[in-house]
Parts: structure tokens; C-alpha cells; sequence
């Protein structure tokens, strides 16, 4: 990420969130949410609807006991005289906004049923309404108690249908009970009145959840069955305890709305359940324009933000990291003559002039190495002449050495002393010339002078050459030796004797760092289906292994493992000695051939022996062929 954009970033970011809390507390935490706008205005409503309910509650029992106490009324009902009730009530009750007035005598007749049209007519109603069977008149008639507490109720008149709101009151004279006064208002016509007081539409249920009378739409069948509820819903809400019950969201006429339902309750009563509707968009539009218009504020005033922090932070901050950048990757590039060339009186102007001095011991210290590493390149090259010199100025005198042992060997065949001397001159001189061989080898691999004559090459017969070169050796080590897979592995390209210099060194290591009585096993694998296909061989032994810190040291020249003089004398004894050449020319031959060669061992310990294993990949087709 660039510097540039990390010095800003917290500006950027600064100023987003400074933009959120001011957005949340504008939006949020003032105007409110949305949606928490809209369910207190549910709730809202609900308390306005449901306070009118008992404001109509509290007139109807006022009306009620205005009519009970106006002077003949009483008379009137305790003799039976309708035309005298009728005289006195009608004009009474045609001023009034009541719907329904119904008075029944303490045997539980109908003395007098009135009812205003929608004229505001008032009609004597002549046939019996069956009311006085209803849940607010009968328990007076049954207790006939002048002093019991009012009653109230939803429910249908019986002569036109039409839903009511009821107050029932008991008529008292003296302390006798003489009968029932019912009150009533047209739900129909109160809705209206409460959709305005409460900025919402109102709907009203029956005992069966069905809706029966609503403010919203054209108040037919269909809008009453989309507002519906079932019994349960019904019953649930009526025993709530919740202010509003939330209902589901649904669309009319292309408009989506929002319900709340809520118990009826007046007094002690719950007389049964309303609904207050509200569409969705009731508070959308000035909470949109708001929103809208504080992103836009807080857009401008974060773009100003960064505009400032781009202009100050680069001129002030960035602009010299910059040039101290591009002077840095200069420098890495290999010119040290670059500098920063800043002279700023700050920490940046600091850093710049120290990492100027930097520079300059750098670039003297490059120098000097430069020069030293002339000489040791000089030097390195002096070695490896003169080693390869050494090894091709021995070989002759090695080769005499060895002829003139061979003779000797042959000729003192009848002197077992002088034979044992020969043969210690023959050996002696065979463990020189190997060494002198390795030595030449490893010239030529330093020198990248190694010419390999592949051909179709089997590794099963170059390890069984190599096992029988050995087989004196793992004898009398008594070193059980295996061959895995091998016969089952196509040629490869290879130069057989290099190669067998490979599994020469590696099995010769194997032998002198595994104990007597141990186990070396050669496993072969053909990873033919490998991209670039190839096959793995693996030299397993299960001698005293290797540190995984000299995992790579022991493939370099001339490295020894542990203290090189407690080792034996001899190639093939227990942790044998030897120039420290072998490893080395295998990895050699088989990187020349493209291929790998490495080790893994869990540790060192002579105790525990948890063995080596060194792993040979060798591709099966030349570079730049197709497969």
C-alpha cells in the first residue's frame, strides 16, 4: 500500500466516521428511525383511539344517568307508560350524539327502543331487539342490584344490524332496583371522528377476529377480509399485555401500510380489539429529505477533508518520503552516488541526512568489499588450480605407486609379511588415487566442466554395481543391505559412470554413519505422472542422522561432520574419515543432470539412531524435449 494512501487513509477515514455519528445523531438519535417513527405513531394513535374510547364511555354513563334522573322518567318506567317516555326522551335524546337508547323495566321487557337514522331522525323502534338477553344487560335483570357498576360492550343492534358501542347502567329509585337503561354509538359514525383525532385508520373486530368496520379504503367486503384476523390472533391480542401488537405489513391500491392492533380496554374491561393503520411512507419523505440532505453536507465537508490533507499531507510529508524512496531503491539498484538531496528542518529532513551518511560509509564499504572480494576471487581460483594441478601431478606418481604394488603383491605371494606389506602399499595407494579423483572432480564441477555422456540408463544395474563394490565391506560391518523398486523404474537420460559416482558416495556415506548391524535400503519411485515427469530414488540408512542445521552444510566442500580427528581411518569404517568431498560431487553430478539431491533426518543421536535419508530426482527426458 502506498505511503500516500496510508497517511490520508486516517484522515479518509477520520472524516467518514465523524460523517456516520453526524448522521446518527441527526437521523437517529433527533428525528428517530424510520421505522421506531413510524411504531410511535402506531402507538400514538393507539392511545388516542383507545382514549376516546373512554371519553365516549364516560358521556354515555353521563348521558345515561342525566336520563334516569330526569323528572318522570323514572315514573314512567315503573308503570309501563312508553308514550309518556317517549314524550319526555325524544327531544332529549334527537340533540344528543348517541345512536341507540333502550330501556328495559326490572321484569327485563323493552319499555322503549329508540333509534337516530342517518338524518339524525330518532324512530321509535316497535319490535323486540332481543338485548336484554346480551352479556351487559342480563346480569342486571338477574341481580336486580340498583347500585351495580356500569357495563360496556360492542355489539350488534338486532333491529338494523348496525355495530354499536354500549354503556348499560342499572335505574335505581330509592334504594329499589327498577331496571336497565342501554346507551349507544354507531361505530360506523365514531370511526371518522377517531381517524381524525388520531391521524390514522381505525378498523374495529368482532369476537371471531373478523374486521367489521374500518376507516381505510372503501370499506367493502374485500378491504374487511384482507384486514381480518383469525379467533386465535383475536383472543391473543385480547389478553396482551402490550400497549400495540405489531401486525403484518400489506398492500392496497398500489400503497403499502403498516398495522397495530390493541386490545379495547375501558375500565376494568376489555370489550374487544381496534386496529390503527398507517401507510408506509408516513414519515419516509421528511426523514428521506433529511438523510438526503445531511450525506450531502457531510459528502461535501469529507471531500473538503481530503482535499486538505492531500494537498498539505503530499507538499509537507509525502513529497520528501518520495524522494527518499526513489533515492533508497537507487541505492538497492547498485548507485550509490545517489542522495536525497532534502534539507527539510524536521525528522524527515533528519532522516534524510542521516540516511545520506548512510550512503556514503555504504558506498566506501562496497568499495573496500569489492576489492576484498577481487582477492578472494583471485584466491579461489588459486586453490582450484592449484588443486586440479596437485590432482593431475599425483596421479602418475600414484599410478607407479600402484603397478609397482601390484608386482610386488604377485610377487611375494610366498612371503605372507611382505605380501601383507604389498597389500598395505595397494590399498593405501587405491584410498589416494580416490581421493585424487574426487579432487578432479570437484575442480571440474567448480569449474562447470563436466561433460556428460548420457545414454538410456538403468539405475537397478548401477546399484547393483555399486552393492557389489561394497559387499566386502557391508559383510564385515554385517550392514543388511536392500534394493526397492528400482527394476521397476524406466531408463533415464544419465552418464553411467557419473551416476554411478552418485550412488557410489552416497552408499559409502550410508555405510560409515550406520553401526554395525545396521540396514541401508535403496528405494525407487516413478513419478511419471508428475509435470516435469521424473523418478525418486531414496538412500535410507538407519544410522546416528544428521542435525537439521548441517543438513545443507554437509554437501559443501571439504565439510566434516562432528570432530574430524576422532574419526577412523578407513572409507568404509564407523564414522570414517575422508576429505569431506563426496557429498559434494553428487549434488554436483546430479545438478549438472537437472536434477536434486537432499537429506532429511530427525536429528543426531548414536543413541536413538534415527537415520538419514537422502532423497535423488532425476528428470526422465532432456531439457527442452517434449515429453
Amino acid at each position: 500500500m502506498s505511503i500516500r494512501i496510508k497517511v490520508i487513509l486516517p484522515y479518509l477515514l477520520l472524516t467518514v466516521v465523524v460523517s456516520l455519528i453526524g448522521v446518527y445523531v441527526v437521523t437517529r438519535l433527533v428525528t428517530g428511525s424510520l421505522r421506531e417513527r413510524l411504531t410511535n405513531q402506531l402507538l400514538e394513535a393507539g392511545r388516542v383511539v383507545a382514549d376516546n374510547f373512554v371519553r365516549l364511555d364516560i358521556q354515555h354513563v353521563q348521558d345515561a344517568r342525566r336520563i334516569i334522573y330526569t323528572e318522570g322518567v323514572a315514573e314512567a318506567i315503573d308503570s309501563g307508560d312508553s308514550q309518556a317516555l317517549l314524550d319526555i326522551l325524544i327531544p332529549d335524546f334527537g340533540a344528543s350524539e348517541r345512536g341507540n337508547l333502550i330501556l328495559f323495566s326490572s321484569d327485563g321487557r323493552e319499555v322503549i327502543h329508540l333509534l337516530k337514522d342517518a338524518e339524525g331522525n330518532v324512530n321509535p323502534v316497535g319490535q323486540i331487539s332481543g338485548a336484554a338477553a346480551s352479556p351487559i344487560v342480563a346480569p342486571y335483570l338477574e341481580r336486580k342490584d340498583p347500585q351495580d357498576q356500569p357495563r360496556r360492550g360492542l355489539g350488534a343492534n338486532g333491529v338494523n344490524n348496525e355495530l354499536y358501542y354500549y354503556n348499560s347502567l342499572p335505574i335505581p329509585i330509592g334504594d329499589e332496583f327498577r331496571g336497565v337503561i342501554v346507551v349507544g354509538t354507531r361505530v360506523d359514525r365514531l370511526l371518522p371522528f377517531l381517524r381524525n383525532v388520531a391521524l390514522a385508520d381505525v378498523v374495529v373486530y368482532d369476537g371471531s377476529g373478523r374486521a367489521i368496520a374500518t376507516t381505510l379504503g372503501l370499506r367493502d367486503d374485500a378491504t374487511l377480509d384482507l384486514l381480518s384476523i383469525s379467533i386465535v390472533e383475536y383472543n391473543d391480542i385480547l389478553r396482551s399485555t402490550e400497549k400495540i401488537v405489531k401486525g403484518n405489513n400489506f398492500m392496497m391500491d398500489e400503497r403499502d401500510y403498516t398495522i397495530g392492533r390493541a386490545p379495547l380496554q375501558v375500565g376494568s374491561d376489555r370489550v374487544g380489539v381496534f386496529g390503527v393503520i398507517l401507510p408506509m411512507d408516513f414519515v419516509v419523505e421528511s426523514g428521506q429529505e433529511s438523510r438526503n440532505l445531511y450525506i450531502a453536507l457531510f459528502t461535501v465537508l469529507m471531500l473538503f477533508v481530503v482535499g486538505i490533507g492531500v494537498y498539505v499531507v503530499s507538499r509537507w510529508v509525502i513529497n520528501p518520503l518520495f524522494a527518499l524512496v526513489r533515492t533508497s531503491q537507487a541505492i538497492a539498484a547498485g548507485d550509490l552516488s545517489r542522495r536525497t538531496g532534502i534539507r527539510n528542518k524536521d525528522e524527515i529532513g533528519e532522516l534524510a541526512g542521516t540516511f545520506d551518511d548512510m550512503t556514503d560509509r555504504l558506498e566506501e564499504r562496497t568499495l573496500e568489499l569489492e576489492r576484498m572480494n577481487e582477492v578472494l576471487r583471485q584466491m579461489d581460483r588459486t586453490k582450484t588450480n592449484f588443486i586440479q594441478i596437485s590432482a593431475h601431478e599425483l596421479r602418475t606418481p600414484l599410478t607407479l605407486i600402484m603397478g609397482y604394488s601390484q608386482m610386488l603383491e604377485q610377487d611375494t605371494q610366498d612371503n605372507p609379511e611382505m605380501f601383507k606389506l604389498a597389500q598395505g602399499i595397494l590399498e593405501g595407494s587405491e584410498r589416494m588415487k580416490d581421493v585424487v579423483d574426487s579432487m578432479l572432480d570437484v575442480s571440474r564441477i567448480d569449474a562447470d566442466a563436466l561433460v556428460l555422456r548420457k545414454v538410456r540408463l538403468d539405475l537397478d544395474e548401477v546399484v547393483k554395481k555399486v552393492h557389489k563394490e561394497f559387499k566386502p565391506a557391508l559383510k564385515e560391518r554385517s550392514l543388511k543391505f536392500e534394493i526397492e523398486g528400482l527394476d521397476t523404474l524406466p531408463p533415464v537420460p544419465a552418464d553411467p559412470e557419473l551416476i554411478q559416482k552418485v550412488f557410489y558416495h552416497l552408499v559409502m556415506n550410508a555405510i560409515k554413519f550406520t553401526p554395525d548391524g545396521g540396514h541401508i535400503k535403496i528405494i525407487g519411485e516413478n513419478r511419471n505422472g508428475n509435470q516435469p515427469p521424473h523418478v525418486q530414488v531414496a538412500v535410507r540408512d538407519t544410522g546416528i542422522g544428521i542435525e537439521p542445521s548441517m543438513q545443507e552444510s554437509i554437501f559443501k566442500k571439504f565439510h566434516q561432520t562432528g570432530e574430524v580427528l576422532m574419526h577412523s581411518s578407513g572409507k568404509t569404517k564407523f564414522k570414517g574419515g575422508g576429505p569431506g568431498l563426496g557429498l559434494a560431487i553428487a549434488r554436483g553430478i546430479v545438478t549438472a543432470h537437472g536434477g536434486r539431491l537432499w537429506v532429511e533426518s530427525s536429528g543426531y543421536d548414536e543413541q536413538a539412531l534415527p537415520g538419514s535419508t537422502f532423497h535423488l530426482i532425476l528428470p526422465l527426458q532432456e531439457e527442452g524435449s517434449d515429453a
